[in-house]
């Protein structure tokens, strides 16, 4: 009965990939190996099944260079078995902890930046059409619960797309990144490889409490199913597959919305950027406001949308086609939405500023989204200020960062180095850009300095440099980015506060 059970996963990831036509006969597939539980599941599983499926199978491995000789080792188990089964590796190792810092990302984020790009590589460059990764249903699970926490709208709770186009640097499509194990349990996967004698790896970054994935994997989830429901992997699982199916039909129907509702119109100021301006002298065009042009940011486009037709639509319509407009750079969340709705209804306010220096004007029966004007503004704004709730989780537009504020137990294998005094949690917490005169005391230094020196010393320079990020209590840094929490405020008691930059799902 047992061999029976765990033997019929092979044939429901077999129903599961026709179902969403994941693969077809002819593919070549790489299939990401890390050495884990799953991903060799997946391994062993298309193996199993490719004659049925008329697949190419090959083997995907990047080395994070993470965790030393625990990451050679995981590669040299990659590489025996791959040459056991006789399959091509596609092998490369990357200095994930380089890109972080270089980035300025969490270690979770630069990892994940760094894998896609090497897959979407591999794909690029024709070394297969498809790349298989070992997502199972309770990570989509853990998915759902972290932008719940998060929050999210339905974008967000389709969580894991059982598959995912890759376009190529010309943006034509070069292939695709599938998850065949996307309905499968992660238990099952184990029974799986215990089963047929499959050894694999383990990594012990999975069992440490300070990533939020982890408490969500170790403490929530099981919470969920002793005292709530036995099966609530398996609905947070159907939820993702409801939400991915409605958002098939709004990113439809907002398309279609938007061409009706919408007009795309480019400022006065802007068109020397698009086109050349007929009979103009160079000295006619401020080198000042082209060099605020070629600087990364937003759109530099006006939108129109019509009053009259946006407020006959349901609220949920009006909605989505809003926060459609942040495909042009308009950095919208739901408070922002429900703004922008509120000024399309109402006389009592004639504009409203978002993030990155856009305007919304209403004027008679149109509302106007409006770019910075590069005459007189920033690109994008070098000042800015958002509260920062403990615990809780807060987006910095203008910095390109989200930081996550959790109250953890020095137990969990945090350094009180990483923690901010528990006491904090109270007073209330700022994400802010660093400003004249702000000061720091770093972790290893022997007394504080100006924040300005310490990032001149790490070669921080120009409008990042104008950007960088702190946390502050009143007038006191207590967080600068790159450098973590000031020595002096750092967690003296059993419990602190957790200030990390928030992973990307």
């Amino acid at each position: 009965m047992y061999h029976c059970a765990v033997h019929k996963l092979p044939q429901s990831v077999l129903a599961y990939i026709r179902r969403h036509e994941l693969l077809r006969a002819g593919d070549r597939v790489g299939v990401a190996l890390s050495g884990g539980a799953d991903s060799v599941a997946l391994l062993r599983i298309l193996l199993e099944l490719r004659h049925q499926l008329g697949i190419v199978l090959s083997v995907v491995h990047l080395n994070h260079q993470l965790r030393g000789a625990e990451s050679d080792a995981d590669e040299a188990f990659v590489r025996e078995l791959a040459g056991t089964h006789g399959l091509e590796l596609h092998c490369e190792s990357a200095d994930v902890k380089g890109h972080a810092a270089k980035e300025k990302l969490s270690l979770e984020t630069a990892a994940r930046q760094v894998r896609y790009k090497f897959f979407e590589k591999l794909l690029a460059e024709a070394k297969a059409n498809k790349v298989a990764t070992a997502h199972t249903l309770d990570d989509q699970a853990e998915t759902v619960l972290l932008r719940l926490l998060r929050g999210t709208g339905l974008r967000g709770l389709a969580a894991i797309r059982p598959k995912l186009q890759v376009e190529d640097v010309g943006e034509e499509v070069c292939g695709e990144i599938v998850r065949p194990l996307l309905a499968a349990r992660r238990a099952a996967a184990a029974e799986y490889l215990h089963a047929v004698a499959q050894p694999w790896r383990e990594d012990e970054s999975n069992q440490k409490l300070e990533f939020t994935r982890n408490r969500v994997r170790r403490r929530l989830l099981p919470l969920l199913q002793k005292e709530f429901n036995a099966a609530v992997v398996e609905k947070l699982g159907e939820l993702a597959e409801i939400a991915h199916g409605e958002e098939e039909f709004w990113n439809r129907e907002c398309n279609r919305l938007f061409s009706k509702i919408v007009s795309v119109s480019t400022p006065g100021w802007a068109n020397f950027y698009y086109t050349a301006i007929p009979n103009a002298a160079p000295s006619a065009i401020d080198p000042a406001v082209f060099a605020k042009a070629k600087e990364p940011g937003p759109a530099m486009v006006n939108l129109t949308v019509n009053l009259t037709c946006l407020n006959a639509l349901p609220l949920g319509a009006r909605r989505r086609l809003i926060h459609s407009l942040s495909a042009f750079g308009i950095p919208l969340e739901f408070k922002d939405v429900e703004r922008v709705l509120y000024l399309a209804q109402t006389e009592d306010e004639k504009q409203i500023h978002l993030a990155w220096g856009w305007k919304v004007v209403r004027h008679r029966n149109e509302l106007q989204f409006l770019t910075a004007d590069l005459r007189s503004e920033e690109r994008v704004p070098s000042s800015y200020e958002y509260v920062l709730d403990v615990p809780g989780r807060v987006v910095a537009w203008e910095p390109r960062l989200a930081i996550e504020a959790s109250i953890v137990e020095i137990a969990q294998g945090c350094n009180r180095e990483q923690l901010i005094d528990a006491s904090f949690a109270q007073r209330g917490l700022l994400l802010r850009n660093w400003r004249a005169g702000d000061r720091f005391w770093p972790s290893h230094s022997s007394q504080p300095k100006k924040i300005k020196e310490l990032l001149q010393d790490r070669h921080i320079t120009g409008s990042e440099k104008k950007r960088w990020p702190v946390v502050a209590c009143g007038e006191e840094v207590v967080w600068l980015r790159g450098f973590g929490v000031r020595r002096d405020l750092q967690a003296r008691g059993d419990t602190g506060i957790l200030l990390r930059e928030a992973e990307e799902e």
